[in-house]
């Protein structure tokens, strides 16, 4: 009996330690950037991989600690940037939406078992979801500080760009997750 809560003990501690070395791997890809209207990062990449290694639980845990360090001022975002402030403007939206990518893929992947063809769909309409949050947050915090832009102008500034290099991200993080999976152990 009390081996078995030693052992649900540990579950939960390895489990606070994966959570937060993801938030950090999402820390350290963030800071990879290249700066643009909305900027290039592995950020990105770095999410796909922490849901894909971590499975839906953990890596949206993870995802929310990076979004709650950011914002409570740790340098966590693109650029070193952190904040409400970060999180309240005009790409405020695409980090947000990490959160629900994450949701977005523990359910379909919970329901769905993780093969990989129910791990990529799950990616992928994720990534649509942040996209479509990011993009209305864009227009609504946009509008607000310079008048009204139309769709079309925010979809070619915040997503278009970006289309193929995530779907590029996305193949190679569950790639390398799947690979480094027997030597990870992460169960």
């Amino acid at each position: 009996m009390n081996n078995t809560k030693d052992r649900k003990k540990n579950l939960k501690t390895i489990d606070l330690v994966y959570m937060a070395l993801g938030a950090v791997f999402i820390t350290i890809c963030s800071w990879i950037s290249i700066p643009t209207t909305v900027p290039f990062t592995m950020q990105t990449f770095a999410v796909f991989f922490v849901l894909s290694a971590l499975g839906g639980k953990r890596g949206t845990t993870a995802i929310v600690i990076y979004v709650l360090l950011g914002a409570v001022g740790v340098p966590v975002f693109a650029q070193f940037h952190s904040g409400v402030g970060i999180l309240l403007g005009n790409t405020g939206g695409y980090i947000v939406g990490f959160i629900f990518m994450g949701v977005v893929y523990w359910l379909i992947v919970g329901l769905l078992g993780k093969k990989l063809w129910a791990e990529l769909l799950a990616m992928v309409l994720g990534l649509i979801v942040l996209y479509s949050f990011g993009t209305a947050w864009f227009m609504i915090v946009y509008a607000r500080a310079n008048g009204a832009v139309g769709l079309a102008t925010v979809l070619a500034w915040c997503v278009i760009p970006f289309i193929v290099p995530d779907l590029v991200k996305l193949g190679l993080a569950v790639t390398l997750s799947r690979r480094l999976a027997p030597v990870l152990r992460i169960q």
